[in-house]
Formats: C-alpha cells, structure tokens, sequence
C-alpha cells in the first residue's frame, strides 16, 4: 500500500472516531501510533468508563463500527484498525502476556496442560505469539465461538 493510501485510511479513521465522539457528546482526544503491520488509534477521554464498557464490550462495539465504517469506505482493503481507550487495551494485553507465561510455567512444572479463558481472536493470537519465546512449549486453540481458547502444552521434543 502507497503512503498517500495510507494517509487517506489514516485520516479516514481518525475522523470516523471523532466524529462518532462528538455525536455521543464524548470530550475526546485522538491519536494515531503506526506500529509493524498495525496502527493504533488511541482516544484520550475522561469519560473512558463510559467508552469501554463491562470488560471492555463498548470497546469493541465502537471498535467494531469503525471497522465497518473503513470496509465501507475501501472495499476489499485489508481492516488494521485497532482502537483504544487511556490504553486499556494496552494493560489488558500485557495482563494477558502475563497470564500466559505464567501458566506455560505451570505447564513445564506439573507437566500437565493448562487451558486459558476464552478470549477473542486478537488476544488468542498475542498469547500464541507471547509464547513463541518458550521452545518447550507449544499453544493451540480448541473450542467453538465464543468459548474458544488457547491450550499450553509442553512440546513433545522435550
């Protein structure tokens, strides 16, 4: 993708934030961080309770609007849109690397598998990516919907 394309769905999004904010009657700041394949939109809100929601579901119902909003606008573009909130995502992300470390030193110690909670397909990809560093160990994920989730495992070249 040209950088011209970039800065169009950059600009795009940032709008669409702003001007969802603004008809919620949110005071707001946004701003955008490109990071590898992803940028991150970051909103700066006193309201943030309000935004995020129980576990974070207003979150993603915003999240989710944006994302729609983008396919609409570039049909067929590939949607790296990610939206947080005063970093919410951001410490729950790190909670979640943390958790899982935590338990694939569960795995090696009782040799016996552990599985997380469900989580949606963005943390189940950061837990899979988290653990890579453990050549002893290996994740994959089971379940249906919104009970799928990652099982650790030792790896059977221990």
């Amino acid at each position: 993708m040209n950088e011209d394309t970039k800065n169009e769905q950059v600009k795009f999004v940032e709008e669409s934030i702003k001007n969802t904010l603004v008809l919620m009657g949110v005071s707001h700041s946004v701003e955008f961080y490109e990071g590898g394949e992803e940028g991150r939109f970051i909103i700066k809100t006193p309201e943030a309770p309000l935004l995020i929601g129980d576990n974070g579901k207003h979150l993603a119902a915003l999240t989710y609007l944006i994302k729609r909003f983008y396919e609409k606008k570039f049909a067929g573009a590939q949607s790296w849109v990610l939206i947080d909130i005063n970093d919410y995502n951001k410490k729950k992300l790190e909670e979640v690397k943390d958790q899982a470390r935590m338990h694939a030193q569960r795995v090696r110690y009782f040799k016996k598998d552990v599985e997380m909670r469900p989580m949606n397909a963005y943390e189940r990809r950061v837990v899979h990516t988290a653990l890579q560093e453990y050549p002893d160990i290996v994740t994959e994920s089971a379940g249906e919907g919104l009970n799928r989730r990652v099982v650790i495992k030792l790896s059977n070249l221990v």
